[in-house]
């Protein structure tokens, strides 16, 4: 960043204005920011609005980032987890100088904890969770004293030595700091700063049994990690007196937190509490669904990783929440995948089509180009035989007015191949169209077109005989209302039932090569990518996003 370049100051987020301002003023020389999740679950779009901002400051200012796992609660953390963040992290494009956990410095919290004791800023209490609950207060009524608040130095050292030694169960006692119980802040009315928990811990074992509250391990991970710009979002903004209050006290490096407002979306509900739900109860196939707002289940749907970057770019930094929509997200992947996605014909619904002048037994390769967005990406052959495939919709037996698709004795051009004519429609005993007889016009071939005829159609097509059948995964938005996470009742009700629709559609047998994750337009139904569960026996491809935005204008 040339903090001299004042024609960029506009494009800067009140963030990077604190940023340019403290390197210009000579505060900081460089800045060390910091993304910390807790490994209790699969990072979430919401995340990586926060992983672009906190990497993407060090990539515009001098200095680095650090990953350090909040790993403080060893109930609901897993290693699973933090293979699965890191993993994430990295396929969006950034990279960490040190991986961290807040269990890297146990013994230190520990000994920051005696400090206080020593102090007379923390001691033991024997209350229960609903008593201090209870005694807390109300924003309009102080709080009352615990009665275990005056104990003496020599009793709470004692006592916490002898919780860290696992002489008392879960609940039994915990250390709180002794700040003020009619502070206007809820907050900072006593807070907990360690609780006793026997819980197997997912990197330290069984060596602990009382573990750091949020509020205690954060302010001081970011200390000891010398972290200038500690990012938050809103709802942390009232921790950030006691965050302070810590950081002053115990007299260590001066981290300064920030807050910035979260973004929601539209559609979607980003409450790890309330994925982890879905995963158990089975609405969703797990965590990498590609209908879950997951980083992985993202991956998997054939999002790329530049278009999740661009709009966590284009939403941007602010300091009031509010709702995107999320079709601008679909947006960014259809541009992004319209120059990027390898054009194959498959057709998802099929009537057949016969040409009736064209031999029995013939099979004529025919070239198509894999990507007119992209000069070097070649061309491709498509067998051309008798009988085809088109899409039912593709025809109209009584057409309307300017259909300018296949109806009876219409013409209209076959990609990358012919023009045809319908001459027939061929009904089963029931009035159901099973057949369209239909012939080829001589010298219409694409790329060689001597024929003088002008259609205005082009549909897509496969061979009938030549085609390789494929499993086709519908995604669509996991809920049908805008805010599913403020509707009344149960925020369940609000799924979308037609969310995942499987269909068998016939495919240009090339893809049956199709690799995991590899990107493919569906001429005219959409983008598409090879699911990790496709095999030879099975190819399967999932939808990323329609051509177009079906949701427009108030919905499906």
């Amino acid at each position: 960043m040339h903090t001299e370049d004042k024609k960029d100051e506009k494009s800067l987020n009140f963030i990077e204005e604190i940023i340019d301002n403290d390197i210009q003023s000579g505060k900081y020389d460089s800045i060390v920011t910091r993304f910390p999740p807790e490994p209790n679950g699969y990072l979430h779009i919401g995340h990586a609005s926060s992983i672009c901002l906190n990497f993407g400051l060090t990539k515009k200012f001098p200095g680095y980032t650090n990953l350090r796992f909040d790993d403080t609660n060893p109930t609901t953390e897993d290693t699973e987890y933090v293979e699965s963040i890191k993993n994430d992290i990295k396929w969006l494009g950034f990279e960490w100088k040190h991986e961290l956990f807040a269990s890297d410095y146990f013994d230190t919290l520990y000994d920051y904890a005696i400090k206080l004791i020593n102090m007379e800023l923390a001691y033991v209490d024997d209350l229960k969770s609903e008593e201090i609950a209870t005694l807390k207060g109300t924003p309009t009524e102080h709080g009352k004293n615990s009665p275990y608040r005056d104990r003496t130095i020599a009793e709470n050292l004692d006592l916490f030595a002898r919780m860290k030694a696992g002489e008392f169960p879960d609940g039994a006692k915990t250390l709180r700091a002794k700040i003020d119980m009619a502070h206007t802040n809820m907050l900072m009315r006593d807070p907990i700063l360690y609780r006793v928990k026997h819980a197997h811990h997912h990197r330290t074992g069984d060596t602990w049994c009382i573990y750091p509250m949020y509020d205690f391990a954060h302010g001081q991970s970011d200390s000891i990690e010398t972290v200038s710009h500690s990012l938050c979002t809103l709802e942390f903004a009232p921790h950030r007196e006691l965050y302070n209050w810590l950081i002053d006290k115990l007299e260590i490096y001066p981290s300064h937190q920030y807050e910035f407002a979260r973004r929601n979306l539209n559609y979607t509900i980003t409450s790890k509490r309330r994925l982890l739900q879905l995963v158990k109860e089975n609405h969703v196939n797990g965590w990498d669904d590609p209908r879950m707002p997951t980083i992985s289940g993202m991956r998997r749907r054939g999002y790329t990783p530049e278009s999740i970057v661009e709009f966590c770019d284009r939403i941007g930094v602010a300091k009031r929440d509010n709702m995107i929509d999320i079709g601008l997200l679909e947006f960014l992947v259809r541009e992004d995948l319209n120059k990027k996605a390898t054009r194959r014909m498959v057709v998802l619904d099929p009537i057949k089509v016969v040409i009736t002048n064209f031999p029995e037994d013939k099979v004529e390769m025919l070239s198509s180009e894999n990507n007119p967005e992209d000069p070097e990406s070649g061309v491709r052959e498509i067998p051309f035989t008798k009988s085809l495939y088109i899409e039912k919709e593709d025809f109209m037996e009584t057409p309307a007015k300017k259909y300018f698709r296949l109806a009876p004795g219409k013409m209209v051009r076959l990609k990358s191949a012919y023009i045809i004519q319908c001459d027939e429609v061929v009904k089963d005993s029931e009035g159901e169209i099973t057949q369209l007889n239909c012939s080829l016009i001589e010298n219409s071939k694409s790329g060689s077109d001597t024929s003088g005829i002008n259609v205005k159609g082009t549909l897509h097509w496969v061979s009938a005989t030549e085609n390789l059948p494929v499993e086709i995964r519908l995604y669509d938005r996991l809920f049908k209302v805008e805010d599913a996470a403020n509707q009344e009742g149960d925020f369940k009700e609000y799924l979308n039932p037609e969310s995942l629709i499987t269909i068998t559609g016939y495919a240009e047998p090339d893809l049956a090569n199709a690799k995991t994750g590899a990107h493919f337009q569906f001429l005219r139904k959409g983008y598409f990518t090879a699911d990790q569960e496709s095999t030879a026996q099975k190819v399967i491809f999932n939808r990323t996003v329609t051509l177009r935005d079906n949701w427009a204008k108030g919905g499906k």
